[in-house]
């Protein structure tokens, strides 16, 4: 029995062995073709991904580095003095020219006061300079008139002298008239010297009088003028006892309290005009090949999501990156130094109507897309 079951368990082996590889080529296809569907995919994709590359990749460049900023006044006092009223309080929305503080104006009020009479008393001396000027003109005309009459009487002496002291030769006058005269000569000689005197100090006088008023009129004299002045001062002084907003915008960093001094130049507030928002973005320099002014950008805020598109404009460049400014700069000439890819801050402004619709606050993240396929 064992040696006819042989020949029949050999011949069942081949046969079980040629049954057994039909059955396994099926599998061996079915990898074939899935290898073959994943390679095709791979293909289609990367296909697809290089195709949107050159059409649409390629023509825009993005950032995350990207920060909402705008140009924020800090509120200052001019004057100094105790805080009167403050009827703002932070976060509130001002408008420009709206009030945010009051400092107490009484000495303000007393020194605009003491500058209007200092002007008016200027004014009134300026005046009196006027009328001495006449006064001293039509002086020096009246000494003028003394020195002609002293002059008359001089040549009348001369004459009178004259002819006594021929007369006197032949005997025809006395000594005495001779030297009644001589003396009258005298006289008259001195007399005109003290007119002539008197007219050259009048004169002096008047031109003395006359600098006071040289080239001017009573509004423009230099006394007037600096007095003048003064009240301008004082009433500026006074007027910046009211302290107003700049611009439009949201109060922040507000410090102040009713009843607080403050000195010149102390910080009471911020105003940040939030409806003049702009984006600095920071672009890799290798980024910035194609980048130029005046190119759309599309962004969106973490704050409100990506469905909300805000658009903008490159508006500048920055004079530098962001690590050449910094208040440690990096010292690249140091033996360790290590290559880092820069960022340089690229200005975005953003459309007002944009910002009116969805308002945004300084410091927000943002994602810029700059379109520079154009």
């Amino acid at each position: 029995m064992a040696q006819d079951l042989g020949p029949t368990a050999e011949a069942a082996a081949p046969r079980a062995s040629s049954a057994a590889a039909p059955a396994a080529n099926p599998h061996r296809g079915r990898r074939t073709r899935l290898l073959l569907i994943l390679a095709a995919v791979v293909a289609v994709a990367g296909l697809a991904y290089l195709a949107f590359w050159m059409l649409v990749g390629s023509k825009h460049v993005e950032t995350d580095n990207a920060y909402v900023q705008a140009s924020s006044v800090q509120v200052a006092a001019l004057v100094s003095g105790p805080l009167l009223q403050v009827p703002i309080h932070e976060t509130q929305p001002v408008k420009a020219g709206q009030v945010l503080a009051v400092i107490d104006p009484a000495d303000y009020r007393l020194a605009v006061d003491r500058a209007r009479a200092d002007l008016d008393q200027a004014e009134r001396r300026v005046r009196q300079y006027f009328a001495n000027d006449r006064a001293l003109a039509a002086q020096t005309e009246a000494r003028t008139s003394d020195i002609a009459s002293a002059e008359a009487q001089l040549r009348r002496a001369q004459v009178e002298y004259g002819r006594r002291k021929g007369l006197a030769g032949a005997g025809a006058v006395s000594g005495d008239e001779l030297t009644a005269a001589e003396t009258m000569l005298t006289t008259a000689r001195a007399a005109v010297a003290q007119a002539r005197a008197n007219a050259a100090a009048a004169d002096e006088q008047q031109k003395a009088a006359s600098m006071l008023i040289a080239g001017s009129d009573v509004a423009s004299n230099p006394e007037v003028a600096a007095a003048r002045t003064r009240l301008a001062q004082a009433e500026l002084d006074l007027a910046r006892t009211v302290i107003r907003s700049p611009l439009d915008g949201i109060v922040t960093r507000n410090t102040i309290q009713v009843g607080q001094r403050v000195q010149p130049g102390a910080a009471l507030m911020t105003v940040v005009p939030i409806q003049q928002a702009y984006v600095d973005a920071n672009f890799k320099e290798s980024q910035l090949r194609k980048v130029r002014i005046g190119q759309p950008v599309t962004l969106t805020s973490d704050l409100y999501g990506s469905g909300v598109k805000f658009h903008g404009r490159v508006a500048g460049f920055s004079g530098g990156t962001g690590s050449a400014f910094a208040v440690i700069p990096a010292q690249n000439a140091t033996g360790n130094w290590i290559k880092v890819v820069q960022r340089v801050p690229v200005r975005i402004a953003l459309d007002p109507k944009d910002l009116a619709k969805y308002p945004l606050r300084v410091g927000l993240s943002m994602t810029a897309d700059i379109d520079i396929g154009g």
